[in-house]
């Protein structure tokens, strides 16, 4: 064959693909969401039966709360991608609710139902390094793509297991995925050797980041079901809206990223290291 019917060949086998492409069904495009949003929840031994239930039901309230169902429609999309999981040492992670639309009332009740379907388990160790990787890698198999993707953790303790946390926190903020928190600072369960003073500033400076990045601090469990209603709001709101504004101005504080003196990331460890004869677990 020669070199010109070779570049021939070339050429046409170019414009086939790209016909194919521009007439392709649809359905090989991933679906539009305003949001991608991954909640990972703490079940570590440090929290009591109790107030697992607490978590899962204030997620379930939050999610089909009318707030939330406003700042939903609001969207351009009007619509989100949701994905719930729990999570406790550096391989305990059990998605409870895989990758769901919610546009309506009807999907988040569809959502508030899986989540009380069965009770959750709670787990060994602290890890949030592992949760943020494997929230991380949910975003790869969601098959939806939007302008915001979103890792929503909450706990009540510091890291103490796997990888540094900072470290975890910054890959993930590169890959444009902004994190943000709900440190629980309500000192119950069974491990209070390993609680540190300031969760809420260790949040601050290594867990939480990337673009608008916030947290909510939660002091006792009757503050949670509003905490999450709260944080929701605002992911799906953005920070230069009304429904923004008005959440900021009233109710708990809303702390966002800055650039404040370091706390130590990795207290979760020493702790650990330090008091590992005691044989609590968290």
């Amino acid at each position: 064959m020669s070199r010109l019917l070779r570049i021939r060949h070339v050429l046409a086998g170019g414009a086939a693909l790209a016909l194919t492409l521009l007439f392709a069904p649809q359905g090989f495009a991933a679906e539009q969401v305003d949001i991608e949003l991954v909640l990972a929840v703490d079940v570590s031994l440090s929290m009591s039966p109790d107030e697992l239930e607490i978590q899962r039901h204030g997620y379930a309230a939050a999610l089909t709360h009318n707030d939330v169902l406003q700042a939903i429609a609001d969207g351009v999309h009007g619509k989100i991608a949701v994905t719930f999981f729990e999570w406790a040492g550096a391989t305990t992670q059990h998605v409870i609710v895989p990758w769901t639309v919610i546009a309506s009332r009807e999907d988040a009740e569809r959502v508030a139902a899986q989540l009380s379907a069965s009770p959750p388990n709670s787990a060994r160790r602290t890890s949030i390094s592992g949760a943020l990787e494997f929230g991380g890698d949910l975003f790869a198999e969601s098959g939806f793509t939007s302008m915001k993707r979103v890792i929503d953790v909450s706990g009540d303790g510091p890291n103490n297991q796997g990888a540094p946390v900072q470290g975890i926190r910054d890959a993930l903020v590169r890959q444009g995925i902004t994190i943000n928190g709900l440190p629980l600072m309500t000192n119950g369960g069974l491990a209070s050797a390993y609680d540190v003073a300031e969760l809420d500033k260790y949040y601050s400076d290594c867990v939480i980041g990337g673009p608008g990045a916030f947290m909510i601090p939660v002091n006792d469990w009757e503050q949670f079901p509003e905490a999450i209603r709260r944080k929701l709001v605002l992911e799906l709101a953005g920070p230069w809206s009304q429904p923004w504004r008005a959440e900021v101005e009233q109710g708990l504080p809303v702390v966002l990223a800055q650039a404040t003196a370091p706390y130590d990331c990795m207290v979760g460890e020493k702790l650990w290291r330090d008091r590992s004869w005691m044989w609590e677990s968290r």
